[in-house]
């Protein structure tokens, strides 16, 4: 499963320092890497092509597709933080011992970008001035830009909870959060998880695998409550019980203190537990603050267009920031996932290159493994109005399919304890397949998946 993963989300396996590079469409030399001494400069400003703000999946993607498409465009790509250009899904595989820190990033080193022409500078953008087409840095200085993309991704959010902020309560986001939170999850190490959603989930099995004594208060009713339905989210809550975690579904915690030696965590159930680390899993926010009054279009994220252009000209957004257009419903939203983010660099520098290219949208999909039990979701899993679906259980097994159709299209799904037709599932709901007859099969029987797939596509 940590093979599929690591294909699905990009990071390596072992302390590599590079990739294959992407090939240019030219055989021009590109212009050297910039950097605040040598590159070209417009006053006190760096000056770059194209600036790219963030190092993140979105933002590296785009990077490599704008100099496949553009040999000689300088590329200023701006970090916020001090490392290189990482993913933040390969985090809590770093807490289990599967990949080292350096096995995080996404394409070796700075200097892996740099052969590429493509320069990365750790600096923090907190204010766009988009008719001087520049950008200011924290601490001073800044950049200007001939086509931008905001690619700032997410951060996770801190609910109003006294105590927060206390020595021993991490969020799971930065690789400084890993080093800290594996400095206290030892063996028997008592902790509180606040969160059971896809990434609480990811968090919860590099805890389990180190040993921890592990309590997950989630304040829904169920665990994975975006990802799956109450049938699908009470297995897992089973599965994890059955593994020896304490899971308090419908709990928030109220107040976390000082104690001896410890923290004391109350919650609203009435209990409270003395433990050596609290993780806070409770969901992230586009990183778009700094944009407040810049005019350009906002709702949940930056709103984008097919063309991931945004309200401003020569501005362009991607990745978790975006709200992009949805494959499901033809509207906007934002689908804080990897693949999407990828495909939203792509699709985004092929356009601030001008070769027109439209994105037909993202599909919402997760893949999650929790301590064993493969748990996937595709679409629009909840339904349409007027649409059918079929539903298999075998709680004994934890096995789960429940399948969402409207007219003869499948149109979502969601699997529990089931690998094998992840591809299918995929294939049959972005291709919007007329299933014709076979609908009425898979209602009789929905394991038939992959013999409808393929009967379809003949």
């Amino acid at each position: 499963m940590f093979g599929f993963l690591k294909r699905l989300f990009g990071f390596a396996d072992n302390k590599q320092t590079g990739s294959t590079q992407t090939g240019s469409s030219s055989t021009s030399e590109p212009k050297l890497s910039l950097s605040p001494s040598d590159s070209e400069k417009r006053g006190d400003q760096i000056h770059a092509e194209y600036v790219i703000v963030g190092a993140g999946p979105a933002a590296v993607c785009a990077a490599e597709t704008l100099r496949k498409n553009d040999a000689e465009g300088t590329i200023l790509m701006l970090a916020a933080e001090d490392a290189p250009p990482y993913s933040r899904m390969a985090i809590p595989y770093v807490l289990t011992g599967l990949i080292s820190e350096e096995g995080t990033y996404l394409r070796g080193d700075d200097d892996s970008l740099g052969k590429k022409a493509i320069s990365v500078h750790h600096a923090k953008a907190i204010a766009l001035d988009p008719n001087s087409k520049s950008l200011s840095f924290e601490g001073g200085g800044g950049c200007s830009y001939n086509k931008l993309l905001i690619a700032t991704g997410a951060s996770p959010i801190k609910p109003p909870v006294e105590g927060l902020d206390l020595p021993g309560v991490h969020h799971c986001w930065t690789l400084a959060d890993a080093r800290a939170i594996a400095d206290k999850a030892g063996e028997g190490a008592e902790i509180i998880l606040m969160g059971a959603g896809f990434i609480g989930c990811i968090i919860l099995e590099a805890l389990v695998s180190r040993g921890a004594k592990l309590t997950v208060v989630e304040a829904e009713d169920t665990m994975v409550p975006r990802m799956m339905n109450t049938v699908a989210g009470n297995m897992i809550k089973l599965w994890c019980q059955n593994k020896g975690i304490t899971i308090n579904t419908s709990t928030r915690v109220t107040g976390v203190s000082q104690g001896t030696g410890q923290l004391d965590v109350a919650m609203d159930n009435g209990t409270s537990k003395s433990v050596d680390l609290v993780v806070v899993a409770t969901g992230v926010k586009p990183n778009i603050a700094f944009l407040d009054g810049v005019g350009i279009d906002m709702d949940e994220g930056i709103l984008v267009n097919d063309m991931l252009e945004t309200s401003i000209s020569d501005v362009f957004a991607a990745g978790d920031c975006a709200q992009g257009p949805d494959f499901a419903t033809n509207g906007n939203s934002v689908h804080a996932i990897q693949p999407t983010a990828t495909d939203h660099g792509h699709f985004a520098a092929l356009n601030m290159v001008g070769n027109k290219a439209s994105y037909q949208g993202s599909l919402n999909m997760n893949v999650l493994d929790t301590v064993g039990l493969i748990s996937t979701s595709f679409g629009q899993w909840q339904g349409v109005e007027g649409g059918e679906n079929v539903e298999l259980i075998d709680v004994d097994n934890f096995r789960y399919t429940y399948l969402t159709f409207d007219g003869d299209c499948l149109v979502g799904a969601l699997t529990l304890g089931r690998s094998n037709n992840v591809g299918v599932m995929r294939g049959l709901i972005q291709s919007r397949i007329k299933l014709g007859g076979w609908k009425d099969k898979l209602l009789e029987d929905p394991n038939r998946l992959a013999e409808a797939y393929i009967a379809c596509r003949q």
